[in-house]
């Protein structure tokens, strides 16, 4: 396990989780809480495409529209979606046999074009193509035999590539291949995966989902990386009306970013104070 002062953690949450997160993580930047200053960086799904912007050097507020992805749309397969949601929602399932199940329904019928438009379309949002020197640690799960992985720049993974596997999920984008193999959204492994982040001393969580998180369950996945320091962000009142209800809808990304901008703004001093004092921790 390695031992790292600050820690930044990006949870999923869609197309709107992605512009929402963006926004808060600009406008935290604008305000002087520099979330880009960390020592580890893990993105999932959604964080992917932010976490890989933020330790690349760039301003998530490149993302406030996703015009630069306007000519790599990738068809949406809704029911192949709920299919995987039910294989999920079905309580009776151990957590491996569900992501098995939901790795088959991914891999029916891959297109090659879909294919090629999610990577080309992850390329433009994301804006680089080389793993950053910061630790980036992006998830995923292979799609044929259900096994979590995390990526890092040491992995083998192209960088564009493990960022559309951790945000392909099965009905919204096709399994990506990487080394022979099928790799889906990141979020099957463990939600917003903090365990990854086990050994920091400070840790802040961005969670776009945490309104739909089950009570307890992401503030014990918090609690269990034991980090002395741990701030969760998860959307306000006012982000989730700027959501709506499909996290999948494009047309809400300018409310959404917009929205996330705007909570930041009520959360910089509070979060000031917990990243700013954690470069002094012994």
């Amino acid at each position: 396990m390695h031992t790292v002062d600050r820690a930044l953690v990006l949870g999923p949450g869609g197309p709107v989780g992605t512009a929402w997160a963006a926004g808060l993580v600009h406008g935290l930047l604008r305000a002087g809480v520099d979330l880009d200053a960390a020592d580890l960086i893990v993105g999932t799904s959604a964080g992917a495409i932010v976490g890989a912007v933020l330790a690349t050097g760039q301003d998530p507020g490149r993302l406030e529209t996703p015009v630069r992805a306007e000519g790599h749309r990738v068809p949406v397969d809704h029911a192949r979606m709920g299919e995987a949601f039910a294989v999920l929602g079905d309580r009776t399932l151990e957590p491996e046999e569900a992501r098995r199940r939901v790795g088959q329904l991914a891999l029916g019928g891959v297109d090659p074009r879909a294919e090629e438009a999610l990577l080309a379309g992850r390329a433009a949002l994301i804006g680089a193509r080389e793993w950053p020197e910061r630790r980036l640690v992006i998830t995923a799960v292979e799609a044929g035999t259900g096994e979590p992985v995390a990526w890092d720049r040491d992995s083998g993974a192209p960088l564009v590539h493990a960022v559309a596997a951790s945000s392909a999920f099965p009905g919204a984008a096709p399994p990506p291949e990487v080394d022979g193999r099928r790799y889906m959204d990141g979020a099957l492994r463990a939600g917003v995966n903090a365990d990854l982040a086990a050994g920091a001393r400070t840790l802040v969580v961005v969670a776009p989902m945490a309104h739909l998180s089950p009570p307890g369950v992401l503030e014990g996945q918090v609690a269990a990386v034991g980090a002395r320091t741990t701030e969760t962000i998860g959307p306000d009142p006012a982000s989730v009306e700027a959501f709506g209800p499909d996290l999948g809808d494009v047309t809400v990304w300018g409310p959404a970013y917009r929205a996330g901008v705007a909570q930041a703004a009520g959360s910089a001093d509070r979060l000031r104070s917990v990243w700013g004092t954690a470069g002094a921790a012994g």
